[in-house]
């Protein structure tokens, strides 16, 4: 019989036993739970013993948690919540970055710029600015003393440097807080490329320190400009790029540095503030935007994207503050570690103010988008960079968060090559200054060369901000909205000993250092000098802060009086008694140049003329533009406003015009009254086809006037672009086949159209080109692809001359940033040169070897050819330049030496464009530029154009 279970609910039944041997069976456990139970008291005394005695320290919580993490991550909290203030910099008896060992520098003789107005005075006025006279003291990396005979009035160091700067201009050392030099080093290669990183939209977690390569040849070509501070950015095709980073131009040894390091070149190596590089427009939607696969594909799918990055970033810094706040509480509190996320870290850190945030921004919804940004996550926007439209709406960069508003790191007239850059002012510096604002000119280097970026400041101060805001936009200004604003950009003690002495007034047309130091060590040990005559500082020209942006017609006769000087080798110069000129126009044409009294006399009482009297006026030449798009399209990078490409299809430029354009009205208002554009090969700066030369001021190709040649030249490119045209995949095979098509011209008929062949195709073109009767103009910067084409012209020439012909090639080269390495081959050739552009930096490959000037090389490219005898002229290889020509013309007069006189530099942007070509140069009467101001000074300014339609055209 089975015994019956262990227990049971009732004790009924049969089996059911009642005597003293049953109860003990009811009572009994098997054995296994007699074990357990002996097991747990045993436990529970363990555990008893364990909470009554002493224990030893432990490394873990209750929770199982590292004490020493905890620990650690509970100091972090203190970091987390500190806030960065400005390092000052008096106090310093060191910069952190000087070098031991280099030797104190007393400059003397200077002429200074400390970057402060007066004591208590406004520093908004421009009155309390002024240079003054002093010796400057050099020491450990800072600046220790500014004032009059240093040498005398304190104890120096025996072994102390001493540098004379005879009265030449002394500033702070430029600040460029808009650069790519480094991540995007020169000349353009590949893998050289580090400016962006592309994967996805949202990047915060990058840095362009781990791009930066210090031996980019433009960092020092940059610094060769007077720029000893860049602010080096990722790029703008993310809405979140990522950390930037400020560096000083001073790499390695030969720079007076410890080693070639990145973290050498960092200007704060205590880095005390951080710096975010954000965008929004057209970029990251152009590169982001996947339909089906990833965005943003418009700016409002932008806004959602940096709104969702800082909604992420703002839970983390919930999580670490209610983190911190109970862990200080007790350890014990902590169910955690601090939470921390290093793909977010940067951008939290943002939140905390311990980031400054930059930002690429152009347009009005762009930048109030991210001003309402700032508002909803409360961080301060330090700078909207490019900022095209920004002075339009002063009030919405007020309403951003904080107490301080927003910088506008600008182009000085850098605009029209995309749709947001399209809305644009050159004034747009006058009209921020005006309202309160900050503008900062910057390069965006390699957009811009950052070697000239003082000439942005320059063109500021041509456009009407006042002269000591546009030094501030390039000095102290940066600094502050970098937060070294106590360290860098002022010439005053405590600061870093960066320096740089001028030839000339900075904001001067051909402005060069003399000599530039950094953190107290010079950075050439004998440095070029441009022979200059010692000039005094610009005493500011109240006269530009007025802005007459629209000409008006004259209705009548004028006679302009006060001519100082005629830049032309044309024009008469008989002159009044005082030595100056009347300039008498009726009907749009000069009609007298000199005394002129009966012209004068009319016009002073007769109601319909008029007399305009000018300070130092001046009579020129119009200009004009060879080699850009003006004509065939409105905005770069919009394909409905450009004529196109040509690839391999042959086209002529007439075909193309399209006139009345914001691009041509802003040309004839700088006096560029002609133009001359071919198609486009592959891209902007590239040519092919016939181009055709045509008024500015005409409104279609059909109006009176509009043409005066249909056919100028006939253009090929030969640069690196060619290897991009899918028919032709090498430069030799380029060479071979432009050698082909003109041997073949030889050999056909060489004046008339062949049979069944029209007159405007490119074989008839190219007869032309062979008879001599039509200029042949390349697109080359490479030296070894220009002796290519001067070997072929000899090679086709032969076979000319064999054919029974006598017709030389009219060759012509455009670009020819490497000329210079053949100038006497080219004076022999005759042929011309066209330099676009004309202060070369090595952009590409094939320009690697263009001459920087001055301090670093003894000439530029324009000095050799002008040297040699090479007939040369300033063409523009993008549009916006058309404002710069006169600029252009007056840098290469200017540092010229004496090589150039001023008629012959107003010649580099008309007369010598037409004696290459071999076309017809337009009268001297008919298309002419009056200025206020000599057009070889930097404020000077267009008053009148005269442009061969029978008006004349005041400002």
């Amino acid at each position: 019989m089975n015994e019956p279970p262990p227990y049971w609910a009732t004790a009924t039944g049969t089996n059911a036993s009642v005597g003293p041997k049953n109860w003990s069976r009811r009572l009994r456990y098997p054995r296994s739970r007699w074990i357990r139970c002996v097991g747990l008291i045993f436990l529970a005394w363990v555990t008893y013993l364990h909470w009554t005695r002493p224990t030893p320290p432990s490394s873990h919580t209750a929770r199982g948690l590292s004490i020493q993490r905890l620990q650690k991550d509970l100091a972090t909290c203190s970091t987390l919540r500190t806030k960065p203030t400005d390092p000052i910099g008096l106090g310093r008896e060191k910069n952190a970055r000087y070098v031991d060992g280099h030797k104190a520098t007393l400059i003397k003789n200077a002429t200074v710029w400390t970057g402060e107005p007066r004591e208590k005075a406004d520093p908004r006025l421009g009155e309390s600015y002024s240079w003054v006279s002093a010796d400057v003291f050099l020491e450990n990396g800072l600046i220790k003393h500014v004032g009059r005979s240093l040498s005398q009035l304190h104890e120096l160091p025996s072994d102390t440097l001493v540098y004379d700067a005879q009265g030449r201009p002394l500033t702070a050392g430029i600040i460029d807080m808009h650069s790519h030099a480094g991540v995007h080093s020169l000349p353009t290669l590949h893998g050289n490329e580090d400016v962006s990183e592309l994967s996805t939209n949202i990047t915060p977690y990058v840095r362009s320190t781990d791009g930066i390569h210090p031996l980019d040849r433009q960092i020092q070509a940059i610094k060769s400009g007077g720029v000893t501070t860049s602010l080096i950015l990722p790029g703008s095709s993310n809405n979140i790029g990522g950390e930037a980073f400020v560096i000083k131009h001073a790499v390695g040894t030969a720079d007076g540095r410890n080693e070639t390091s990145v973290a050498d070149m960092l200007a704060d190596p205590e880095r005390t503030w951080r710096y975010m590089k954000m965008a929004c427009g057209e970029n990251a939607k152009h590169v982001h935007g996947k339909i089906g696969e990833r965005g943003p594909m418009s700016r409002l799918g932008e806004s959602w994207e940096i709104r969702r990055a800082f909604e992420t970033a703002t839970r983390i810094l919930r999580e670490q503050e209610d983190w911190c706040d109970m862990a200080a509480l007790g350890l014990e509190h902590a169910k955690g570690y601090l939470p921390y996320d290093i793909e977010w870290e940067a951008l939290v850190a943002v939140l905390r103010g311990q980031v400054q945030v930059h930002i690429h921004c152009y347009t009005i919804p762009d930048l109030e988008a991210f001003v309402d940004h700032s508002n909803e996550f409360e961080f301060k926007i330090r700078a909207f960079h490019h900022a095209h439209q920004a002075y339009l709406v002063p009030q919405i960069l007020k309403r951003a968060w904080g107490d301080d508003p927003p910088a506008s790191a600008l182009f000085a007239d850098n605009m029209w090559y995309k749709a947001e850059a399209y809305i644009s002012s050159e004034y747009a510096g006058k009209h921020l200054y005006d309202s309160g604002l900050t503008p900062i000119y910057v390069s965006d280097n390699p957009i811009l060369n950052a070697q000239h970026l003082v000439l942005e400041a320059a063109k500021g101060y041509r456009y009407g901000l006042p002269y000591h805001a546009a030094l501030a936009a390039v000095t102290s200004g940066p600094a502050e909205r970098l937060g070294l604003g106590q360290r860098l950009g002022k010439v005053k003690p405590g600061f870093d000993a960066d320096i740089v002495v001028w030839d000339s007034d900075p904001l001067s047309v051909g402005a060069t250092p003399m000599q530039v130091w950094v953190d107290g060590t010079a950075q050439y040990e004998d440095p070029v000098k441009l022979d200059k005559p010692l000039r005094d500082t610009i005493v500011p020209n109240e006269k530009l802060a007025k802005i007459i942006e629209d000409p008006v017609r004259a209705n009548g006769d004028v006679v302009f009086t006060g001519v100082s000087e005629i830049l032309s080798t044309t024009h008469p110069r008989t002159s009044r008694p005082d030595g100056t000129f009347n300039v008498a126009i009726s009907a749009g044409k000069i009609v007298c140049v000199g005394v002129c009294d009966s012209e004068l006399q009319t016009a002073l009482f007769h109601a319909s003329s008029s007399v305009i009297h000018l300070a130092n006026g001046s009579l020129t030449p119009a200009f004009t533009a060879f080699g850009s798009t003006l004509g065939l399209n409105a905005v770069e990078s919009e394909k409905v406003t450009d004529n196109g490409v040509d690839g391999e299809t042959f086209s002529r430029g007439i075909d193309g015009l399209a006139l009345d354009t914001n691009k041509l009205h802003t040309s004839h208002r700088y006096g560029v009254t002609r133009a001359i554009s071919s198609p486009k090969f592959v891209g902007e700066g590239t040519h092919h086809g016939t181009s055709v030369g045509f008024n500015t001021a005409a409104s279609s190709s059909i109006s009176p006037g509009a043409l005066f040649s249909e056919d100028a030249a006939l253009h090929y490119t030969l640069d690196l672009s060619i290897k991009r045209s899918g028919d032709t995949p090498s430069i030799s095979a380029a060479v071979g086949r432009l050698r082909h098509k003109l041997l073949n011209a030889v050999a056909g008929n060489l004046s008339d159209t062949k049979a069944g062949e029209s007159q405007f195709s490119e074989g008839a073109f190219l007869r032309k080109v062979v008879a001599g009767e039509l200029p042949l103009v390349i697109t080359v910067h490479s030296s070894d692809v220009i002796a290519a084409v001067l070997r072929t012209k000899v090679e086709v020439e032969k076979a000319i001359s064999e054919a029974g012909g006598r017709a030389k090639l009219r060759l012509v080269l455009n670009g020819a940033s490497e000329a210079h390495l053949l100038a006497s081959d080219l004076a022999t050739a005759r042929v011309g040169v066209v330099l676009a552009p004309l202060l070369s930096y090595g952009v590409s490959w094939d320009q690697r070897r263009a001459l920087t000037g001055a301090p670093l090389t003894n000439a530029t490219v324009v000095d050799a050819l002008i040297s040699a005898g090479v007939v040369t002229a300033i063409g523009l290889e993008e549009d916006w330049i058309v404002r710069d020509l006169s600029l252009l013309a007056a840098i290469a007069y200017t540092n010229s030496g004496g090589k150039i006189d001023a008629p012959e530099a107003m010649g580099l942007i008309s007369r010598n464009i037409y004696k290459m070509l071999g076309l017809e140069e337009p009268k001297w009467f008919e298309h002419f530029v009056v200025h206020e101001g000599s057009p070889l000074q930097i404020d000077s300014r267009v008053k009148a154009v005269g442009d061969g339609t029978g008006h004349l055209h005041i400002f």
